[in-house]
């Protein structure tokens, strides 16, 4: 058996079977009866063999693939419709088309779509990983010598191209803003704990609150699924401790969201009565009631980015990691009162 990529040979040696019975299989030809093509089949799966389906049509075409895959964690969160956006922006200029798919969290869901991808020949790859993704998600791709960019969260270790934005100082301002309003007792809400991004983000706010002589409260950090449901479910949590908070930096805007819906349940108004800073800045920021104050991440301008650095190393033929941290800015608007006089509770101690 050959140590590099398996290949047809190598599955007709396993499975006992002539190189053309395979490819008969991998065309679907009625010619294969069932239980040799269960056998084949058995035999693909244990070596880890990947039809390229679309390199086969490309040989037969004589032409080269136009195609990026792009895969996200989470596309009813607008972010990732932005982002994805962007990402079209780029790639359809430059001639190529965007296989998008979405894994709602799923590892397992993540790894069906990324074979499926290769199948079909994607040229190259972006990707929001799901929760639990490791680098040896990764390697199969960047061995076959497909570019990949991860995008949003990275992946410790592993040696892709990546783009995100500057976690940890977008909470640190978060927090710094809401300090000078007169907010002592701030939380951190929503996000999953077991994602690269929430420990960014959360670095940035213990940093934060050190700097500004605040209590280190763990009361105040509370997480939840980072979406608008998950949001109402956490201002839920926070409100309920004793010495509860009156401000906070949220993990996203969905989770900001969700915070705000959460208040007005209890008859509290987000920017009046409790000051809510979000994280993405998503085109319904600007046009909530009230406006969400968040900090700026740019979703398309980020999947531009993604997009320009995979076809330049698509242009290159090689894929050397790049790692690009994307700056971030306050954007201030109603929901964390600093147009609104003095919201109750600011000076509680």
């Amino acid at each position: 058996m050959t140590k590099g990529r398996v290949t047809v040979i190598d599955i007709a040696k396993a499975a006992g079977v002539s190189k053309s019975t395979v490819s008969l299989v991998l065309q679907g030809s009625p010619l294969v009866n069932d239980g040799t093509r269960a056998k084949v089949n058995a035999v693909m799966r244990e070596l880890g063999y990947v039809y390229n389906r679309g390199a086969a049509n490309l040989r037969q075409s004589g032409s080269k693939s136009k195609i990026i895959g792009v895969v996200v964690n989470d596309l009813t969160n607008g972010f990732f419709a932005e982002l994805a956006v962007g990402v079209d922006m780029v790639v359809q200029s430059a001639g190529f088309v965007q296989f998008l798919s979405n894994t709602s969290e799923n590892l397992d869901r993540q790894r069906e779509v990324i074979a499926s991808m290769r199948e079909h020949g994607i040229s190259g790859l972006i990707l929001s990983p799901a929760r639990a993704t490791e680098a040896a998600d990764l390697k199969p791709l960047i061995a076959a010598g497909i570019p990949v960019v991860v995008a949003v969260r990275n992946v410790p270790g592993a040696k892709a191209s990546s783009v995100v934005s500057d976690n940890r100082e977008g909470v640190v301002v978060g927090v710094e803003h809401l300090v000078s309003l007169g907010h002592r007792r701030i939380a951190f809400l929503g996000g999953f704990r077991d994602t690269a991004v929430f420990d960014e983000r959360l670095a940035g706010y213990r940093a934060a609150t050190a700097a500004c002589g605040l209590d280190a409260d763990e009361d105040l950090i509370v997480d939840s699924p980072p979406s608008r449901a998950g949001g109402a479910e956490a201002i839920e949590r926070a409100l309920s401790i004793g010495n509860r908070p009156t401000a906070a930096v949220c993990f996203n805007d969905a989770v900001a969201f969700g915070v705000c819906d959460g208040l007005r349940a209890r008859k509290l108004e987000p920017g009046r009565d409790f000051a809510v800073v979000g994280f993405d800045d998503v085109i319904e920021a600007k046009t909530a009631v009230p406006a969400l104050t968040t900090i700026s991440v740019d979703p398309q301008g980020i999947g531009r980015r993604a997009a320009q650095l995979l076809l330049k190393q698509i242009s290159a033929g090689k894929a050397e990691a790049e790692a690009i941290v994307s700056s971030v800015r306050l954007v201030v608007r109603e929901t964390c009162g600093a147009a609104n006089g003095s919201p109750l509770g600011r000076t509680q101690a």
